[in-house]
């Protein structure tokens, strides 16, 4: 009886402590992309070759690597914009004063970044004063950072410990430049703080149990 009680509180302990840890997800911003990569994990790119320098109705219903998301151009109008160079193409919106936001992404992802620049009404590279970006998790937290002065090798990423929810790129009205992305990372971080940490209460609870049988015998 003894012993099935005290496996009842181990059990119980390891819930909590599992509860605990996933109750408050934090959102952590990296501004390089070897860095990013590291602590993401399984990782997939979608370099948006695949389309035309043209408008593009919205929603676009994409992938990257194994990874399903959403892009929509959020604001005045819902038509985003296949920017670039023809063979290095890009992701912007139709309207600069519009926002793109990436969401609705599979079950598994904890991470987004990628490339974040202007660009002009022909679709080309252009000197942004910023660029604005907004992460938030399934918690409803959120995490903006100020890209400034962007260039086409800028990049940042957001990591959560929690389910990413979405990611909103803008350049807030700028005067001839419209919000551009690409490269678009998106992760699945293991966990292994959170296995770690139940792992190790189970084994501390265990041997705090053995040591109390034994100093009862």
């Amino acid at each position: 009886m003894q012993t099935s009680l005290t496996r009842m509180k181990i059990i119980s302990a390891a819930a909590l402590l599992f509860a605990a840890s996933a109750a408050h997800a934090d959102i952590t911003v990296f501004t390089s992309q070897s860095a990013y990569l590291a602590a993401a994990g399984n990782t997939g790119v979608d370099t948006f070759d695949d389309l035309p320098i043209d408008a593009l109705d919205g929603p676009l219903f994409r992938s990257a690597g194994s990874y399903a998301y959403t892009a929509s151009s959020v604001g005045v109008s819902p038509i985003l914009y296949g920017a670039g160079t023809g063979s290095d193409n890009w992701l912007s919106t139709n309207n600069r004063d519009d926002s793109v936001v990436f969401s609705n992404f599979s079950s598994a992802v904890r991470g987004v970044g990628g490339f974040f620049f202007g660009s002009n009404f022909s679709g080309e590279y252009a000197s942004a004063q910023s660029i604005t970006l907004t992460a938030r998790n399934a918690l409803g937290e959120l995490l903006t950072y100020e890209l400034v002065l962007p260039t086409q090798a800028s990049f940042v990423g957001f990591l959560s410990t929690g389910a990413f929810s979405d990611l909103a790129v803008s350049t807030a009205g700028q005067i001839g430049i419209w919000p551009t992305i690409n490269n678009l990372s998106v992760s699945a971080v293991p966990e292994p703080a959170t296995y770690g940490m139940l792992l190790g209460g189970l084994g501390l609870l265990g041997f705090m149990a053995r040591r109390r049988r034994a100093s009862q015998q």
